[in-house]
């Protein structure tokens, strides 16, 4: 408790530089200075926040509960995780925290604490189904560490919005085995509860949770593909050695989770090439056999949990989350790929995410699309509307779109 005059010092200050740089960043072009109080972080996560979050806004917005619960039990974390559940629901209700662990695209799967802190929680919907992205929340702890892929804590008037002033969170992001992010771990309480051992037992907490995934063996079924820009299948922690006909089933059959007939999947794969019935079944029974049977028969569907970068893509479009799409976002739909559905599929998901990007007020979005599409001359123009005179990355958007026009 020595500690609470310097708290309610800093977080007063900070009260005083967020009501005068947040009004400053709202308006378009305007770029956040520096200064000796705020972290460049925190002012540069305001500037990319306002474009699409209210600092005025009450709470998180919130995804389906059911589809939640699926995702939770579905997730690699879910394990690990539970098997620290006593220790987590102890340190929160010991120390007055509330324990929350994300998926990697930020929206809370699970949570645990004391009732106090839950129901104090639960009015800024940081529970489960809430989303904490920075496209949906602003800046906050769960947002930059996910950005950044380090550690992060965010006190008080460091969150961009309001209702959260009352807030301190820590949080790192998990790795898994392959270096991706998972999610992230995260504790959080009342500004006044603020200490700086928090952050090392969040450390700590992570380095549990990443050994156990290092050591379990992976969940049976889990299944994993990346078909944009690169083509890779992994099935149950091993790389499944396909050909390119069958990842295009694959790939099919995870954009549309509901399944195809036999005709329908023949004609996406083939159009009008004269081909046999026995090729076709044989490159099914070839991919059934390589998932362990996961693929029903007659309608084909996929009968295990699939996790797929094209689909991660949809989604995030699906709620406005351009950000996460953009992170997703690897390049065009199994590149090499001839198959008509592929191509109806590639065509779609390019034409989304380019709008998107033509959509955003987010210089950063026509930048990072920018980086895969050279030729664009549109994208580039849109980055150099978006950047303010001064911004130092003018000079990458004025060079791309030189080269664009050259060629």
């Amino acid at each position: 408790m020595s500690q609470r005059p310097d708290l309610k010092q800093r977080r007063a200050v900070l009260e005083h530089e967020w009501s005068r740089w947040v009004p400053r960043l709202s308006v378009p072009g305007a770029r956040p200075g520096g200064t000796a109080t705020l972290r460049h972080e925190v002012t540069e996560s305001w500037a990319r926040s306002l474009g699409s979050v209210d600092p005025g806004r009450d709470s998180a917005p919130v995804t389906d509960g059911g589809e939640v619960h699926e995702r939770w039990t579905s997730s690699p974390l879910y394990r690990p995780v539970s098997a620290l559940a006593g220790e987590l629901h102890s340190i929160a209700e010991d120390a007055g925290f509330v324990t929350a662990v994300t998926d990697e695209a930020g929206t809370i799967l699970w949570t645990c604490g004391g009732p106090t802190m839950r129901r104090r929680a639960e009015q800024v919907n940081f529970a489960p189904g809430g989303r904490w992205d920075e496209q949906a929340m602003g800046t906050n702890a769960l947002s930059l560490a996910l950005r950044t892929g380090r550690p992060s804590s965010v006190f008080s008037a460091e969150h961009l919005v309001s209702a959260l002033h009352g807030w301190v969170c820590y949080c790192a992001p998990v790795h898994g085995r392959d270096g991706r992010v998972l999610g992230v771990l995260d504790l959080s309480t009342t500004w006044d509860r603020s200490h700086p051992l928090a952050m090392s037992t969040v450390r700590t907490l992570v380095s549990t949770i990443e050994a156990r995934l290092t050591t379990e063996a992976p969940r049976p079924g889990r299944l994993r593909l990346t078909c944009l820009g690169s083509e890779q299948a992994v099935h149950e922690g091993r790389p499944l050695p396909l050909r390119p006909r069958q990842l295009e089933i694959l790939t099919l059959l995870a954009l549309e989770p509901e399944g195809f007939s036999p005709e329908r999947l023949r004609a996406a794969l083939y159009g009008d090439r004269p081909v046999t019935s026995s090729t076709f079944k044989a490159e099914i029974s070839h991919l059934r056999r390589a998932l362990g049977g996961a693929i029903s028969p007659r309608h084909y569907a996929l009968t295990a949990p699939v996790s797929c970068d094209a689909a991660d893509v949809l989604r995030a479009l699906e709620q406005g989350d351009t950000d996460t799409a953009l992170r997703r976002w690897g390049g065009p739909l199994l590149p090499r790929s001839e198959a008509p559905g592929i191509e109806e599929w590639r065509t779609r998901l390019e034409v989304a995410v380019r709008e998107a990007v033509l959509a955003s007020t987010r210089a950063e979005h026509a930048l990072r699309y920018g980086e895969r599409a050279p030729y664009d001359t549109e994208v580039h123009e849109h980055a150099l509307r978006l950047l303010g005179p001064d911004d130092t990355r003018r000079a990458i958007a004025r060079g791309r779109l030189t080269a664009s026009l050259r060629d």
